[in-house]
């Protein structure tokens, strides 16, 4: 369930990688990536904390993750193409 503001996608192979769930949560300031054993989850509580600080994608980027691993989007944001954080 998205936030009121701010939902957040990640791609379900780096869902599942534990390694990159780590570093998600990490990096991220306000908690919205809980990381497992199993990978990462979102904590849907959080979502409408993200400042978008953009470094969640830029540790994606740097662990080589693919494009769109991460998608940050703003909800309030009516033009569709300025929706997805980049």
């Amino acid at each position: 369930m998205p936030g009121t503001f701010i939902d957040v996608e990640i791609d379900p192979g780096v869902a599942g990688d534990a390694e990159l769930g780590r570093k998600l949560e990490e990096v991220c300031p306000v908690d919205i990536f809980k990381a497992s054993e199993r990978g990462v989850q979102i904590d849907e509580h959080n979502l409408d904390e993200c400042v978008l600080c953009r470094l969640c994608l830029l540790a994606m980027e740097q662990e080589g993750a693919p494009d769109g691993a991460v998608r940050v989007i703003k909800l309030y944001e009516e033009d569709p193409a300025e929706a997805v954080l980049r």
